[in-house]
């Protein structure tokens, strides 16, 4: 199995949104792998919660109990 390209401290996940993220059955699980394969994507955790970028620019938050907050589309 490949090393994933994107590596994240999960030292401040709450371990519901882990197991959403990082399980194959989890619901955050195909975001996960959509961003193993998008170079212009980061991720950082703060308050618990996934915060992913696309080129610098916040595009959505992941939480563990609340729905995902987009903050803007990505459009080519």
């Amino acid at each position: 199995m490949n090393e994933p390209r994107i590596t994240i401290d999960t030292t401040n996940m709450c371990s519901l949104l882990q197991k959403k993220l990082f399980e194959p059955n989890g619901a955050y699980y195909p975001i996960w792998q959509a961003m193993q394969d998008d170079e212009t994507l980061t991720a950082v955790v703060r308050n618990r919660q996934l915060h992913i970028y696309r080129n610098g620019k916040k595009i959505i938050i992941l939480a563990s109990k609340a729905h995902p907050k987009a903050i803007r589309r990505y459009t080519e």
